[in-house]
């Protein structure tokens, strides 16, 4: 048998991993930060790029902001390589940026206890997405590609059904065309309750990060999991309940599958292309399915990704990018761009620009 001969290693010195983090200073990436004033309140918008160049416009999902939901995403290497052609305009629902004043019912639109005008409601779903078009109008933007996730996918869907001459495509993440059933319900009222009594329970906590990740990747990827455990403390919990009451009072879009060749162009159906991204592992995936079985297959691209929860930009971003970028070339966009040779993982994504 062969012996074994002793190496000694030196000048080696170890080091403590980089605990993960949400990254709030992002104004490096960002050219330009507005709130925009409309008849549903203040959105408020992060500007990403030369404006002078296509339009893509995100919107998060409850519990999270353009920040939380999209950072991680965005700073990933093979994407940056797509949005050299694109202007990205994240926009955040009213009171869910970071650091945002308590929205109270009491107050006008913008936020004034003093105002003779009208009290501020909450904008519905259906307000939300009026709410895009006032950003078109500021921002003059003719034509975007939307980019959404779980409720700003359906925001985003809800608008492109009233002003289909504005959306160039659609890619949506955990999107839903109906409306809350009876388990949903009673689990947000729940979390409702007690966010708007201003408390962030151990109950709420949960059912966030599972509404989020699900089940398996909560317990499976806990550094992940963990970093938004942390995150979920700085929510603002009041204006986070008025978020959620208008999500679980949203309405079906009504959407349907027509294969008639002549009743095909009459149909309530989202016209432009799209792509709906699932999970496999997604608490969402029946969602997922049911909408793009009443989506028009001429028109919709369905992918459901691999060793993956309920939030594909974070776990698989490499695996995003790619089926976006085939998307969009696919539309006539960045038809030079490939894919890097040198592919971080998923656990790098949301650090790549963090020191």
């Amino acid at each position: 048998m062969e012996k074994l001969t002793d190496i000694e290693l030196t000048s080696v010195q170890s080091q403590e991993p980089q605990h993960r983090m949400v990254n709030s200073n992002a104004n490096s990436i960002l050219i330009q930060e507005d709130d925009v004033e409309t008849p549903y309140g203040n959105f408020h918008v992060a500007i990403q790029g030369d404006r002078s160049k296509m339009a893509i416009l995100t919107f998060h999902d409850i519990g999270l902001n353009h920040i939380t939901c999209f950072q991680g995403f965005f700073n990933f290497p093979d994407i940056q390589q797509i949005l050299r052609h694109f202007c990205v305009y994240h926009v955040n629902a009213p009171g869910q940026e970071e650091g945002s004043m308590h929205l109270k019912p009491e107050h006008d639109v913008l936020g004034n206890p003093e105002s003779l005008g009208n009290r501020f409601v909450y904008p519905s779903m259906e307000h939300l997405a009026e709410g895009i078009q006032h950003i078109v109008d500021h921002y003059s933007i003719k034509r975007f590609i939307g980019f959404g996730v779980g409720a700003g996918a359906y925001i985003l869907s809800e608008y492109a059904l009233e002003h289909p001459e504005n959306v160039d495509s659609l890619a949506l993440i955990n999107s839903t065309v109906g409306k809350a059933g009876w388990i949903e319900w009673g689990y947000q009222k729940l979390n409702s309750w007690y966010l708007w009594s201003g408390q962030m329970t151990n109950f709420t906590e949960d059912y966030l990060l599972w509404h989020w990740f699900g089940y398996k990747t909560k317990y499976e990827n806990q550094d992940l999991v963990h970093v938004f455990r942390e995150y979920v403390k700085s929510i603002n919990p009041q204006n986070l309940s008025l978020f959620i009451e208008s999500y679980l009072k949203r309405r079906d879009l009504g959407i349907v599958r027509e294969l008639d060749p002549i009743k095909r162009p009459h149909a309530r159906t989202i016209k432009c292309r799209s792509i709906l991204l699932v999970g496999d592992d997604s608490p969402h995936i029946d969602q997922v399915t049911d909408m793009n079985g009443r989506m028009d297959p001429q028109e919709t691209d369905f992918m459901k990704i691999q060793d993956c929860g309920g939030m594909p930009l974070e776990e698989q971003p490499g695996k995003v990018c790619e089926a976006f970028r085939l998307f969009l070339q696919g539309m006539g966009y960045v038809p030079m761009c490939k894919s890097s040779a040198n592919i971080k993982s998923p656990q790098e994504s949301r650090s790549a620009n963090t020191p």
